[in-house]
Order: structure tokens, then sequence, then C-alpha cells
């Protein structure tokens, strides 16, 4: 099992965000049959297998090994990673549709603020250490070069992503925000 899955592919990345999916995802963190997945989430082992199916097809999950039940051969499963990280350049095209709207990639940095707020907040001062970073620049990008300057950014992330993507230590939460700048404000 790999650490990180970084997804590139739409299919993927629509297969693997449906909750029902996700739930069944975590299960298989461990090795496991569907109908041990489908009692622990109190589903029938028919919709967990379809789920699973899914999950499979995407790359996301693989058949591990299988056992006979009863004359029946069934497979157990395990995710492929620990942890799944989105490309950026599939942010606002889940669904099918290029949704690249200002209005939802404004939505989804505000959510973002919100959560970094919501996190920040819940850190308990009083620790003698709080390991933590704040980074804000401005980079200018001319027109012809914004998806090189997409690309990089993205590369270095994934390249972090990976390095860092273990199970063991301490957790580290990163939240990237790159959005256009606005009218300078005095």
């Amino acid at each position: 099992m790999r650490d990180v899955l970084y997804l590139e592919q739409i299919e993927q990345a629509e297969t693997l965000l449906k909750p029902q999916r996700v739930d069944v995802l975590r299960q298989l963190a461990e090795p496991r049959t569907c109908t041990e997945v489908a009692a622990r989430l109190a589903q029938t082992p028919q919709r967990v297998y379809y789920h699973v199916k899914q999950l499979a097809a995407a790359g996301l999950v693989e058949q591990v090994s299988s056992r006979k039940v009863r004359g029946i051969s069934e497979g157990i499963w395990q995710a492929v990673a620990r942890s799944y990280w989105l490309s950026p350049r599939l942010v606002g095209r889940i669904g099918g549709v290029r949704r690249v709207s200002d209005e939802l990639s404004l939505g989804h940095l505000l959510d973002l603020m919100e959560e970094v707020q919501a996190d920040v907040a819940a850190l308990d001062r009083g620790a003698p250490e709080l390991p933590s970073i704040g980074v804000s620049g401005e980079i200018r990008v001319p027109a012809e070069r914004r998806q090189e300057f997409l690309h990089d950014l993205q590369s270095t992330l994934q390249d972090l992503f990976t390095r860092y993507g273990g199970v063991e230590g301490d957790a580290f939460k990163l939240a990237v925000a790159c959005y256009p700048k606005g009218e300078d404000r005095d």
C-alpha cells in the first residue's frame, strides 16, 4: 500500500468523491471482504460490492487475495493508498462538466479559509511549542506562462505530499490558496 495516491484523472476523482465510497474506502485500509465491510457499515454486501467494483475500476482499491466461503470464492480487497491527493487541475471539473466559474472557485477558497481559521482557533496556545509557518507573497505571471506556473506549483506540492505523506510523525495540515489579486487597497 502506498502512502499517497495522486489523483490526476477526472474519473478517479468522481469515483472517489461519493460519501458511500469514501466510507467503503476507509474500511479497506485493512484487507477485508465486501461482507465484512457491509457488516461494519450496516449495508448489504451487494451494495458494498458495487462500490468496491467502482473503486477497483478507478484503481483506488485492489483485490489482494480470495477465500472460499461455502463453496463461493470471496475477494479480499484493500485500498491502494493510505491517503489521496486531488490534482489542482481537477478542481472545478468534477461532475463531468468543467465548472471553473469564479463563484465556485471563490466559494471553495472561502470554505478553505474558514477551515484554516477553525483549525488555528482550536490550537492550544499554551503549548510550549507550536511549529507552524505562514507565508504570503505576490507572484506576477504573464498570461502565456500561467499554465507553466500552475504546473510548477502542482509539482512542488505533489513532491511534498509524496515525501512527507507517511503515517508516522507529527501531522501538519497544508493549505495553499492561489487567487488573482484584486485592486490594491491602501
